[in-house]
C-alpha cells in the first residue's frame, strides 16, 4: 500500500513572522518596564524589610516582614515615636540596617535619669517598651544635645539594644525610611502608628529649664 504523499513543510510566511517578532518585542519591553517600575518603586517609595534584631521587642519581633515608607520623609520630617531603617553611623553602608525608634529630632535635648527618657525636661510615657529592664545608659554619657538633621534613636527592648546611647546621633540622611505596615506574618498585619507625646515642649535655645530633667 502506497502512503499519500506528504505536503513539503513551508516556511513561516512574512505575516506570521512579523507577528511573532512583534510578540518577542512586547513582551520584552513589558519585562523591562516591570524591572524599571519595580527599581523605581524599591528606591523612591517603598521597600520590604525582614525584622533580622531583638531590640524593636515586644514591638516588632524577628522573622516580621514590614514595608518601609521611603516617599512621605521627602517632605514630612521624622517625628519622635517613628520608627525607623537607617544605617548605623558606626558600621559599613553594606552592613544589615538597623530598625529603632525616634526618641530626639532636631534641637532636642536628650538625658536619662532613673531608668526614664527624658526629653527637653518631661518625661517621656512609653508604653511600647519591653518590661526587661529599665531604660539605663551604655556608655559613661548620660546627655544628648540633638543637632538639626539628625535624630536620637533607642530600640524599644532596652536593655538588648544598641542605639544612639552608645553610637550617638544618626543623620538623617543615614536614613532609609520610616516603618509603615508589618504584612508578614498576615496574622500581624498592621500599619505601626507613631505614639505622641503632648507633654514634650519644643525645645528653645537659651531657656536651661528645658534641658535637664528636675534633679
Amino acid at each position: 500500500m502506497t502512503l499519500p504523499e506528504q505536503p513539503p513543510e513551508t516556511p513561516l510566511s512574512a505575516p506570521r513572522r512579523a507577528r511573532t517578532r512583534d510578540t518577542l518585542i512586547e513582551i520584552a519591553t513589558t519585562v523591562v518596564l516591570a524591572v524599571v517600575l519595580y527599581m523605581v518603586i524599591q528606591t523612591f517609595v517603598v521597600q520590604t524589610y525582614r525584622v533580622e534584631q531583638h531590640s524593636m521587642e515586644p514591638t516588632l519581633v524577628g522573622d516580621q516582614h514590614l514595608l518601609i515608607d521611603k516617599l512621605t520623609p521627602r517632605f514630612d520630617d521624622y517625628s519622635r515615636g517613628d520608627i525607623i531603617v537607617f544605617h548605623a553611623p558606626d558600621l559599613p553602608p553594606d552592613a544589615t540596617p538597623y530598625i529603632k525608634r525616634v526618641i530626639g529630632v532636631g534641637g532636642d535635648h536628650v538625658a536619662l535619669k532613673d531608668g526614664q527618657v527624658y526629653v527637653n525636661g518631661a518625661k517621656l510615657d512609653e508604653p511600647y517598651i519591653s518590661p526587661e529592664g529599665p531604660t539605663l545608659p551604655l556608655t559613661d554619657q548620660t546627655t544628648w544635645d540633638v543637632p538639626t538633621g539628625s535624630l536620637f534613636v533607642m530600640g524599644d527592648h532596652r536593655t538588648a539594644s544598641t542605639d544612639s546611647r552608645e553610637f550617638g546621633t544618626v543623620p538623617v540622611a543615614s536614613v532609609i525610611g520610616r516603618a509603615w505596615l508589618r504584612f508578614w506574618p498576615a496574622n500581624t498585619l498592621t500599619i505601626l502608628q507613631t505614639p505622641t507625646y503632648p507633654n514634650v515642649p519644643v525645645a528653645v535655645p537659651g531657656r536651661p529649664s528645658l534641658a535637664s530633667p528636675a534633679p
